[in-house]
C-alpha cells in the first residue's frame, strides 16, 4: 500500500550492542543478511521489517522507508515537490529502494516490492 512504512534502518557503530538493546527492548530476534558491510534484519510484522547496520559510520538517527507503486515515479515526484532522490538501485530478488531527504533535510527511503529485480551492475 502507498506510503506505508514497510523497513527501517537504525544504524550503529557496534551492531552488536545495538542488536542487544532493541532485542531486549522488544524481543526482536535478528538475521544477519550477506553482504559487504553488517545488515541484521527483524521482522516487526508481515508488512514491516527493520535492520541494524554499520554501512554508514558515525551516522545517527534512523531512516524510514514507504511503500510506493513505482520507484521511478516515486523518486521524480519527490525531486518534483523540492526534496532530492538517489538513482533507484535493486535489492536482488527483493525490490527497489531510493535514499531520500526532504525539502528540510530529513532522510527517508522509499521501497517498491519486486521479486526480480536483479543484482546491481558492476
Amino acid at each position: 500500500m502507498p506510503g506505508q512504512i514497510v523497513h527501517f534502518e537504525i544504524p550503529a557503530d557496534d551492531t552488536t550492542a545495538e542488536r542487544a538493546f532493541w532485542g531486549s527492548l522488544f524481543g526482536w530476534q535478528f538475521d544477519a543478511a550477506p553482504g559487504p558491510f553488517e545488515y541484521h534484519m527483524t521482522r516487526i510484522s508481515e508488512q514491516t521489517g527493520g535492520a541494524i547496520t554499520d554501512m554508514e559510520p558515525g551516522k545517527r538517527g534512523m531512516r524510514v522507508y514507504f511503500d510506493v507503486d513505482d520507484i521511478n515515479a516515486g523518486a521524480a515526484r519527490v525531486k518534483e515537490l523540492g526534496g532530492e532522490a538517489n538513482e533507484p538501485g535493486p535489492v536482488p530478488g527483493m525490490g527497489w529502494f531510493s535514499t531520500c531527504e526532504d525539502p528540510h533535510g530529513n532522510e527517508f527511503g522509499l521501497w517498491q516490492n519486486d521479486s526480480a529485480a536483479p543484482a546491481p551492475a558492476a
